[in-house]
């Protein structure tokens, strides 16, 4: 299975996405500082992102940004609990596969990590 990163400002919401995955057999580190993750990811890189939108420090768009530049092909999901059309449109253009609304519905969430990391 998959090596999976959550980034969420809200721990509760990686512990929570972190137990759904690990339950399909993914291996996930959940992560609330973006410095973290970033770090993490260029040492171990995972093949998928989960990205809240609204972070502490930086933007789960400007994270994309960053993890682009460490792996060109890492897949990401983008979470949010406000969704606009533009943050929609600007994370695809950055290389975004996917975008879930909170509050994170499980088979949804399921659906989606397959079919990105299907593709």
């Amino acid at each position: 299975m998959a090596n999976i990163i959550v980034l969420d400002d809200v721990a509760d919401a990686g512990v929570l996405i972190k137990r759904i995955l690990e339950r399909k057999g993914h291996a996930v580190t959940s992560f609330t500082e973006e410095e973290e993750a970033l770090a993490f990811a260029a040492k171990h890189r995972p093949q998928l992102a989960i990205l809240d939108i609204k972070l502490k420090k930086m933007t789960g768009v400007e994270v994309l940004d960053e993890l682009k530049k460490i792996d060109a092909g890492i897949k990401v999901i983008m979470l949010t609990g406000y969704p606009t059309l533009e943050t929609a449109r600007e994370s695809v253009r950055l290389g975004a596969d996917e975008y879930c609304v909170k509050p994170i519905d499980k088979d949804e969430l399921e659906f989606k990590v397959e079919e990105v990391l299907a593709k």
